[in-house]
């Protein structure tokens, strides 16, 4: 039976993006296909992805419903998920009732099925692979510029840079400068940071 490296399962609140707030499932995958540091990108990767253990689809399952057998969202992330992100796994958790959102770098095509997408870039725009979203989402630390997206999506927002669990206020005037100079665009804070959840 095919397995899937798994980091962590747990239940929370999304933190950011048009669905924060919202009670959700978090399927953390382990192993990304970035390395992102404040000398590179702006900001150092704050989670630990690199750990885990393999799991079955129905192993997976049982966790998530252990988790909380009352909620039907699960976020797929990482780490960078769509490196094991599948259509047998989209459709075996869809089977058991679950819809699926996923927050992605964009560097890898999704496979078809999923029910809210999140393109979060981290590189060169000529190196996304996944072009469509729901919503895509810069991190931007001082000095960065509003990005020139390839990405077609329903939603474009701009997230602050935290500094561990600490916002810089110079970071955040920025960012709504930014958005306040591109309506286009819309201010997404890390809100699980501020409210002190995983």
């Amino acid at each position: 039976m095919k397995s899937y490296e798994v980091n962590e399962i747990f239940f929370s609140l999304q933190g950011e993006g048009v669905r924060a707030g919202t009670a959700n499932l978090f399927l953390r995958f382990t192993g990304c296909n970035q390395r992102c540091t404040a000398d590179t990108h702006g900001f150092d990767c704050d989670t630990e992805f690199e750990t885990g253990r393999p799991m079955p689809l129905p192993e997976i399952v049982a966790e998530l419903r252990r988790a909380n057998a009352r909620c039907s969202w699960v976020i797929l992330t990482g780490g960078e998920p769509a490196l094991q992100v599948d259509e047998e796994l989209i459709a075996g958790l869809h089977e058991a009732g679950y819809r699926l959102a996923i927050e992605t770098n964009g560097t890898i095509e999704l496979p078809p099925g999923l029910d809210w997408i999140t393109i979060s870039p981290k590189t060169e725009e000529s190196e996304i692979r996944q072009r469509v979203a729901h919503e895509v989402k810069y991190v931007r630390a001082v000095g960065q510029p509003i990005p020139q997206t390839v990405v077609k999506a329903d939603y474009y927002l701009i997230s602050p840079a935290f500094d561990g669990l600490k916002l810089d206020p110079a970071t955040l005037q920025w960012c709504l400068d930014l958005v306040q100079a591109n309506p286009s665009w819309r201010l997404s804070v890390q809100m699980h940071k501020l409210w002190g959840i995983r």
